[in-house]
């Protein structure tokens, strides 16, 4: 059954694997970014291609933010399919605030978002008030762009120079 354009049936057993074996979860992926010399970055992952940046394109803070509420759309989608909610109008707004400073070199404090504030817009006829609830749970504990934004993660910078 195929509900919300996501495959029900493929998603129960994939969560049977899961149960089974965590590991099969397990993803590390890698992309490569690439200055192309006009402003913009071309982002590669495998044959998957964007460029951020540049005239008429998003920059890389807003593709932080798209890319949450990219991912709660996802989660969203998912586990109403699960439910079997059919949803028929999804959007997500996402506001950050941040001060560029010391991103351009004046002052010392960095250049991240200080908050992060989104409204998700959901059109599901016959969604239950605990069905909703149950929704915005999914997305604020197991969003993986939202738990990432929220934990502290390590990040271990190297520079080669070629």
């Amino acid at each position: 059954m195929i509900i919300n354009a996501i495959d029900v049936e493929q998603l129960k057993s994939m969560q049977e694997q899961l149960k089974a074996d965590r590991s099969v979860g397990d993803k590390e992926p890698t992309v490569l970014a690439k200055w192309r010399g006009d402003g913009s970055t071309e982002i590669t992952s495998g044959e998957r291609k964007i460029i951020i940046g540049g005239e008429g394109r998003l920059n890389a803070t807003q593709t932080l933010l798209a890319s949450l509420a990219a991912c709660d759309i996802d989660v969203i989608l998912m586990h109403a399919a699960l439910l079997g909610l059919a949803i028929e109008e999804l959007r997500i707004e996402v506001t950050g605030k941040f001060n560029t400073a010391g991103f351009y070199g004046v002052g010392e404090e960095g250049s991240g978002y200080e908050r992060i504030a989104y409204t998700i817009h959901l059109k599901a006829p016959g969604a239950t008030t605990e069905q909703v609830a149950f929704l915005k749970e999914k997305c604020e504990r197991y969003s993986p762009v939202g738990h990432s934004l929220t934990s502290a993660i390590p990040l271990t910078l190297t520079i080669q120079v070629e």
